[in-house]
């Protein structure tokens, strides 16, 4: 079957089908889901194990060694880390890209039930595969309005009634953290000097009420014709029913009395709330915070629609009651829909800009608008091909459609210009449309197939950055692969049509200035080619002077490395590291002063608009104080200029002494806060002051190096000091002895009356709460205090901590960091803007790891770099591996279409040149704009091997078809061939660059992530446009005897 023969004889069916293509494209384009990036998976299990009140030593020794020796060579087990903090043990495990994370998840947890003996107050473990880490899509605060004084953060059980269960019914919604609020809790105070009366201790009261919770099933009755099932019913769930509970009775013989005391003798029992771990302001007023995540494979903006009508319905019809506002300060589709605005804009700009170049050259509305057919049909058509693979509307695959439009008319040019060259040489319509088309088919095939499968070692390539770029690769794909149906099916049956009209000739719509330097310059390269294939000398120079001059440019101006652009989000994070032992109340007030350093440029307070030279005015800005660490974020009123905020907040954060972290903007590729552009500088080893002393050095090392004044940043994870100041009591088993106190019953006292003891959970109201017990209030203020804390012995004495155990103030570590099951203290390097990630890694390999280790370091002491270091290297190397194997593709495709190993290598010589054209066209960017070669602009060149080869493929095929099928000589075949090929060329090649032109040129949201690969594209073809011209007719010359020879 002929198609272009079928094509030209059935048009209307052509056309139907095309706009079937369209039809369903707009349909598929409804279905497929938009989001801010590609899914990318990850696959990482993490382990969660909570015991609340115990230190990180303890959790360290008692339940993360412990799972860490039952995990470790778990099949397809890449990395293993952990933190031990304060209450909860955490274990991430990540595995190879391949693995079966179901299998996975079974091979754990039955690793993990090998575990047995954990604390009694420890929890179980808890596993997640997804989400921990996952970026929301929303972010919004609560705030109190009038005059509301309650605790802002009492309101988490309201707040998980009214707002989290609303929240979470929005569909594509998959999950709602709250933060900063304080669960409600049942609360017995009890009152040691009742106790001592009574002769109770604290254990006693807790096993009383612990004995009185209970509530259990006891078999069934049978009766008659029923069946009754008998249970016990002993929950506590009411305060009076807890005040009632017995906890000593006696009774009298002689009269037979019984006298009982029970928890109201002793104690108050009223609801209360939990400690407050965290303190939450919003433009200054007491906020708690909440997030939604997007479920994998929701649509983004109806997701966001649903957040916005469920927050303005909270605010309308539930709120107001309880003087409380929710406010959407984070809103993901903002950025998302002006990426999406963006890219219509530069498909329509570009789209236009092709068409003028096609006009220019062809001076013919009739040919130009069948062309232009091209460009809404491939890339509508795209959207089924993107539907039926799952693949989702994002930035990546936004990307791929925009650079789509300046290649899909690439082969529906080359296909018309020779139709429309046929035409004007007399031949009819149908004839000129069908030998047009049949002429050039195998060249357009080809030129489609080299484009198309560069990206085949993406699409399977498993790193992360190979399913980032897996969304571009199907976009540009499909696309030019319907552009190659297009240009054999739709370009011959509308030239069969629209061409009956004999076309006129340029030289009757003359262009003066450019027709005079078109002709000039097709006469400067025929002559040029008629030297070259005359002169050998001329031809062997030219070729060594011109693969040299590329060459060396490329060395010279190949930039350092960077993994993923950042994105420019409207949001400025900051993670810091107080000093340790830090509490609440001091976090709280260093909060105060930054709020009091940035207030004048907040926009509630002066205003939205910023004078001429200041910087942009703050939307909002939140501060996360926390004992431990703390975190600060702002947006600006002007999204464009969000980073201008970043000196601005950094001056008061690390104005206190000894603060360690980081303030930047967040990466549209980060899991987590911290993520995307930095290195971790690992210290490992089994003893941990060790390990600090040289985390110490190399901190020492890499302030000079990488000095924070030049815009540097540095964050120690958990901490360069051993860590937090700790009271530890040691009891004297001596005198616990005296005193008829256990050791246990005495660390339980301590607890009771310092802070508070979980009895049990209890049902209240259909809600489950805690059951807590403490002492009266009065809370220790110093840490003399904790030596004088009450402690009831059985005898009904109250003697003092102080008279029962030694007391030291100390210090402890506020978290242990495992990685590889060695303690380590982890560097988070953040290089400046101006530094590429690969020379932040030189810097810290050659110049701090090298002469730390050449110091000396102690036994057991090991130093890596990884994190985002890791994936830098993994990823370079792979796309190394895949552009040697993208050449190899295209060249063994070449070699089908020739038939011959020699002119395909003749060709690939062209792509050297494209190199060159890449990295000039990223030089020439960085004059105007800063740009680092990340990892998608390095897509560029894999992108740049399939399509600089199509010219010279044009060349070389024209050039054999004249030789073999018209009975030219060889030399007279290579210069009609430059001839006649020249204005295909620089149409196509021209068109792709307009094209593309305006991802590299328009600014806004989105661009910072494809401007590199445009001008990159844009570079290479310009400049092997040009060289393609100059170097294929003296290499064609030089084996063009050898290699016909070698043919007959």
């Amino acid at each position: 079957m002929n198609l272009i023969r079928l094509a030209i004889e059935r048009p209307i069916a052509v056309i139907a089908a095309v706009l079937m293509i369209i039809m369903f494209g707009l349909v598929a384009l409804q279905t497929i889901p938009i989001q801010l990036t590609p899914d990318v998976r990850k696959p990482v299990i993490s382990i969660r194990t909570n015991w609340t009140g115990a230190a990180p030593a303890e959790i360290e020794r008692e339940i993360v060694n412990r799972q860490e020796e039952v995990l470790r060579g778990l099949e397809g087990l890449e990395k293993i880390s952990s933190r031990s903090r304060d209450g909860q043990a955490s274990i991430s495990l990540e595995f190879s890209v391949a693995q079966d994370m179901d299998k996975a998840l079974l091979l754990v947890s039955n690793r993990l039930d090998r575990v047995g003996g954990y604390p009694s107050e420890a929890g179980e473990p808890t596993l997640d595969t997804a989400g921990s880490e996952d970026t929301p899509i929303a972010w919004l605060t609560l705030t109190r309005t009038g005059d509301n004084s309650r605790d802002i953060h009492t309101y988490s059980n309201y707040i998980e009634d009214v707002i989290q269960d609303r929240l979470e019914r929005v569909p594509g919604v998959s999950l709602v953290n709250v933060y900063g609020g304080t669960k409600k809790q049942m609360e017995v105070v009890v009152d040691p000097s009742k106790m001592a009366r009574y002769g109770l201790t604290v254990p006693q009261v807790v096993s009383a009420l612990a004995a009185a919770n209970s509530s259990a099933s006891a078999g069934d009755v049978d009766e008659g014709k029923r069946r009754y099932v008998v249970r016990t019913e002993g929950e506590l769930s009411s305060a009076e029913q807890i005040r009632s509970v017995v906890l000593r009775s006696n009774m009298d013989t002689r009269t037979g009395g019984i006298a009982r005391v029970t928890v109201g003798d002793i104690a108050q029992v009223d609801f209360g709330y939990k400690k407050a771990t965290a303190t939450i302001r919003h433009l200054g007023k007491p906020a708690i915070v909440i997030n939604t995540v997007r479920a994998t494979g929701a649509n983004v903006i109806d997701t966001m629609t649903g957040i916005r009508q469920a927050v303005e319905e909270l605010n309308r019809d539930f709120l107001p009651k309880e003087q409380l506002t929710l406010i959407q300060v984070y809103d993901e589709t903002i950025y998302i829909n002006s990426a999406i605005d963006l890219v219509q804009q530069n498909i329509y700009v570009g789209g236009a800009l092709a068409a003028m170049v096609l006009l220019l050259f062809l001076r013919s509305g009739a040919t130009t608008l069948i062309i232009s057919l091209a460009i809404p049909v491939s890339v509508v058509g795209s959207f089924v091909a993107m539907a039926a693979m799952g693949r989702s509307i994002n930035v990546i695959s936004l990307a791929g459609i925009a650079f789509a439009v300046g290649m899909v008319v690439d082969a529906a040019i080359v296909v018309l210009e020779n139709i429309y060259r046929h035409r004007q040489q007399g031949l009819s319509a149908a004839d000129a449309s069908y030998r047009g088309a049949q002429q050039v088919w195998g060249a357009v095939l080809v030129s489609a197939l080299t484009t198309v499968l560069v990206f085949t070692p993406i699409l399977v390539m498993k790193l992360e950055i190979g399913q980032l770029f897996r969304d571009i690769a199907v976009a540009i794909s499909v696309a030019v692969t319907l552009s190659l149906i297009v240009s054999v099916t739709l370009i011959p049956a509308l030239s069969n049509r629209l061409l009956r009209k004999m076309p006129a000739s340029t030289a009757t719509r003359r262009l003066p200035l450019i027709d005079d330097f078109a002709a000039l310059f097709t006469r400067t390269v025929v002559a040029f080619t008629h030297i070259c294939v005359n002169s050998k000398t001329v031809a062997i120079t030219t070729i060594l002077v011109i693969c040299g001059t590329a060459a060396v440019a490329t060395a010279l101006f190949l930039p350092k490395l960077e993994y993923l652009p950042e994105g420019n989000r409207n949001m400025v994070i900051g993670a810091l590291m107080p000093p340790p032992g830090y509490n609440l109340e001091t976090a709280t007030g260093i909060a105060k002063e930054v709020e009091d350093a940035v207030k004048s440029l907040w926009a509630s307070e002066t205003g939205p608009e910023s004078k001429p030279g200041e910087p942009p005015k703050i939307q909002s800005f939140f501060f996360v104080a926390q004992p431990s660490s703390t975190f600060v974020g702002a947006s600006a009123v002007d999204a464009k200029r969000v980073a201008e905020l970043i000196p601005i907040i950094r001056k008061p954060v690390f104005k206190e002494p000894g603060t360690f972290g980081f303030i930047t903007q967040p990466s549209l590729f980060g899991r987590s806060i911290g993520s995307g552009r930095s290195i971790d500088f690992d210290i490992s080893g089994p003893d941990l002051e060790k390990v600090l002393d040289v985390a110490l050095q190399a901190t020492g090392i890499i302030g000079k190096l990488l000095p924070r004044t030049e815009g540097n940043q540095l964050r120690p994870r958990p901490g360069l000091e051993l860590g937090a100041p700790e009271v530890r009591i040691y009891p004297d088993p001596t005198r616990l002895a005296d005193n008829g106190v256990t050791a246990r019953e005495f660390s339980q006292t301590v607890d009771a009356f310092n802070d508070d003891v979980r009895v049990a959970e209890i049902t209240i109201d259909g809600k489950r709460i805690d059951l807590a017990l403490k002492g009266l209030k009065g809370k220790v203020t110093e840490t003399q205090g904790i030596g004088y804390l009450p402690v009831v012995t059985r005898s009904g004495d109250i003697v003092s901590v102080n008279s029962l155990a030694d007391i030291k103030v100390t210090s402890g570590p506020t978290e242990i960091l495992h990685k590889e099951r060695q303690r380590t203290v982890s560097l988070e390097v953040r290089p400046s803007a101006d530094i590429p990630l690969e020379a932040a890694m030189e810097i810290l390999s050659e110049q701090v790891i090298a002469p730390l280790r050449k110091k000396g370091l102690p036994p057991g002491v090991s130093l890596e770099l990884s994190g985002t270091a890791d994936k830098l290297t993994e990823a370079w190397k792979s796309m190394v591996i895949n552009l040697v194997i993208a050449v190899v593709i295209v060249y063994l495709v070449m070699a089908v279409l020739f038939e011959s190993f020699i002119y395909p290598l003749i060709i690939v010589l062209s792509v050297p040149l494209a190199t060159a054209g890449g990295v000039g066209g990223l030089a020439i960017l960085n004059i105007f704009v800063r740009h680092q070669l990340d990892m998608l602009t390095l897509l560029g060149f894999v992108i740049l091997v399939g399509i600089v080869v199509n010219n010279a493929i044009l060349l070389v095929h024209q050039t054999l078809y004249h030789y073999r099928h018209e009975g030219l000589g060889f030399e007279q075949s290579l210069i009609e061939a430059t001839r006649n090929r020249i204005r295909p060329i620089f149409m196509s090649t021209l068109t792709s660059i307009f094209g593309m032109l305006p991802l590299v040129v328009f600014p806004g949201a989105g661009s910072e992530l494809y401007r590199g690969l445009g001008s990159v594209v844009v570079g290479g073809l310009a400049l092997s446009a040009v060289m393609t011209l100059a170097i294929i007719p003296p290499l064609m010359s030089l084996v063009s005897g050898f290699s016909e020879k070698q043919k007959n």
